[in-house]
């Protein structure tokens, strides 16, 4: 940390030390630029590996390992109820959080990179003001915006410390296991914490005012994860609004209004997850010539610059998908722009993750967007009940589909539902990327039985003819 100077120049001032933060600085640093990132945290990581992603999955695989300790009952081998000791469960996930964090910072400390923990505002297009360090200002010669976002709380409502009403930040503290929890929106978020407290015991509610529940994915691909949900929460409401929300001192009111009319039920604990706003507020932008929407989203081209050559953005702040490996991306890009080099965002396909039980994961173009565009394509779709590999793991409830154009055959999309969804869809992403054909999936050998061998055998199956199933005319 820098202490001491009053002033400061930098050739990049990254602002945020998310993933896409830290990204944009490694990567100008290995091109031999001096940079500074500037955060309000004292370590790296941001939102996503300190209250996101990583403690997420980190408490994703201690209710997987439940929920297959239960199901293996049916296979032979009977586990008694576990006994969940929450201290051990929140280190376990403090230690990987402090584990990733300190290689950041250390890797920060190797590649040369200053890491100031401050708040960051623009006074002008090339000099930011500190609060909260010994440094006042920093002239920069470029500045990378990697901010991020933020929870959105329901109308009228704030998170407040020990309230019973919660964000995914409060969620992933594990403070106790309610008896009832409520959820409320049925996207990734909402479903994956949800998932994470019925294993862990809580009898879990969702309500989504949408027709279904993961409205980005295709309904195929979403039916056996749905299917799962509807078996291990307490209930599921869709079409349906909180109409009222009352917190109390022993527990919450809610007011539910849909298909079913209204009714008033009561929880322990009620988490809100119904999407993220940017953080582009606050930070000074006016003072520039860096153009923000109506919805606070800061405006960019394709190398990531805004309306004020020097400053670029990247990440949540920018809007689109709001993952971490996008925003990744995006900060490379943004480095080797600053650096010279001819880099532009033009990746083909993004790949979405839901990390549940089962998992669910896809990208590039989907059968609903393909059907909104009026675009001419041909589906196959691979049950897992077909798969050596999917039965031997008690899995068969599984998809895998693929998504071509009708004409000349070219890979624009890949979903897949089941266990370990999000580690075979990278296959899927290279295929989309380098422009594969459906042929070049098939003739790649899979190794047998993988589970990856279903993505083979889609591209199979898409041109007429699988091993494991009958062709489409003789079914």
């Amino acid at each position: 940390m820098v202490m001491g100077e009053m002033t400061q120049e930098v050739g990049i001032a990254v602002i945020g030390g998310g993933p896409g933060g830290y990204a944009a600085a490694f990567r100008a640093a290995d091109l031999g630029l001096d940079v500074m990132v500037i955060d309000e945290a004292p370590r790296l990581g941001g939102v996503c590996l300190h209250r996101g992603c990583i403690p997420s999955k980190a408490l994703l695989h201690l209710s997987q390992l439940i929920n297959d300790a239960k199901a293996s009952g049916e296979l032979g081998i009977v586990f008694g109820a576990p006994t969940i000791d929450l201290e051990k469960v929140r280190a376990f996930k403090n230690r990987v959080v402090d584990r990733l964090s300190d290689g950041l910072m250390r890797l920060a400390k190797q590649r040369g990179v200053q890491v100031v923990q401050a708040r960051a505002v623009f006074e002008d297009s090339r000099t930011l003001r500190l609060q909260g360090a010994d440094l006042a200002h920093i002239k920069f010669g470029h500045a990378i915006v990697a901010t991020g976002s933020s929870e959105i709380a329901l109308p009228g409502l704030t998170f407040r410390p020990g309230g019973r009403v919660i964000s995914s930040t409060g969620a992933l503290e594990l403070a106790d296991v309610p008896g009832r929890l409520l959820v409320i929106g049925g996207g990734y978020v909402g479903l994956e914490l949800g998932s994470v407290y019925a294993a862990l015991g809580s009898q879990v509610s969702v309500v989504e005012m949408l027709p279904r529940l993961i409205a980005q994915a295709d309904e195929d691909l979403a039916r056996p994860l749905v299917r799962r949900i509807g078996e291990t929460f307490e209930a599921v409401y869709t079409r349906t609004k909180v109409a009222d929300l009352t917190e109390g001192d022993a527990d919450v009111e809610v007011t539910l209004e849909g298909a079913m009319g209204r009714t008033v039920e009561r929880f322990d604990r009620v988490l809100v997850a119904v999407g993220r706003r940017p953080h582009s507020r606050g930070l000074g932008l006016e003072h520039t010539k860096v153009v923000v929407d109506d919805r606070g989203f800061i405006q960019v081209d394709d190398r990531q610059q805004t309306a004020e050559p020097k400053i670029f953005a990247i990440g949540d702040v920018v809007g689109g998908m709001m993952l971490a490996h996008k925003a990744m991306y995006e900060g490379k890009i943004a480095a080797e722009v600053i650096a010279g080099q001819p880099a532009a965002f033009d990746a083909v396909a993004i790949p979405a993750v839901v990390y549940t039980d089962p998992s669910l994961a896809w990208a590039g173009l989907t059968e609903t967007d393909a059907q909104a565009q009026g675009r001419e394509v041909r589906v196959a779709r691979f049950p897992w009940s077909a798969s050596g590999r999917a039965l031997t793991m008690d899995a068969p409830e599984g998809l895998t589909k693929i998504l071509a154009d009708a004409e000349t055959g070219r890979v624009l999309g890949f979903g897949i539902v089941g266990r370990d969804a999000g580690e075979m869809i990278g296959e899927g992403v290279l295929a989309i990327e380098l422009g594969a054909l459906v042929e070049d999936v098939a003739l790649t050998i899979h190794a047998h039985p993988t589970l990856t061998e279903t993505e083979g055998e889609v591209a199979e199956l898409f041109l007429g003819s699988t091993t494991h199933l009958l062709p489409p005319k003789q079914r």
